[in-house]
């Protein structure tokens, strides 16, 4: 059992890999790669919507939310570009994951804007 959540763990990651060559491909669509950016980044952003400290519930995002939006998104990809990908994706694989640094401050930044607002409001609401 252990062994087939590891598999799949992996199969998880390899496909993010792929996704997140395919989000920077020409040959897909406008809403396709804007899915796909999204799904990559949630993934790889060490920013949750459910903090995993948080008993089971922390974790339903991971084991839920991003397979689902990995499937989504490679359905929206055409078989051409993915099959490409997916040899992008073996090589960076070997190396590790990509890091860009102006992508993650720009995550962290909405995250931030984010729970400043909610705070606001949740402010006012009891005030």
């Amino acid at each position: 059992m252990l062994e087939k959540i590891k598999v799949w763990a992996r199969n998880l990651k390899r496909q993010l890999f792929v996704l997140y060559f395919a989000y920077r491909d020409k040959r897909v669509s406008l809403y396709a790669k804007v899915f796909t950016a999204c799904v990559v980044a949630y993934a790889f952003s060490p920013i949750d919507l459910i903090p995993d400290f948080i008993p089971i519930l922390g974790y339903v995002d991971d084991i839920i939310l991003v397979p689902l939006g990995v499937m989504f998104a490679l359905k929206m990809i055409p078989k051409a570009v993915l099959a490409d990908c997916e040899v992008k994706a073996q090589e960076m694989m070997k190396n590790g994951k990509p890091k860009n640094w102006i992508v993650g401050s720009i995550i962290v930044i909405i995250w931030v804007v984010i729970t400043i607002w909610a705070g606001m409001n949740i402010y006012r609401l009891f005030n």
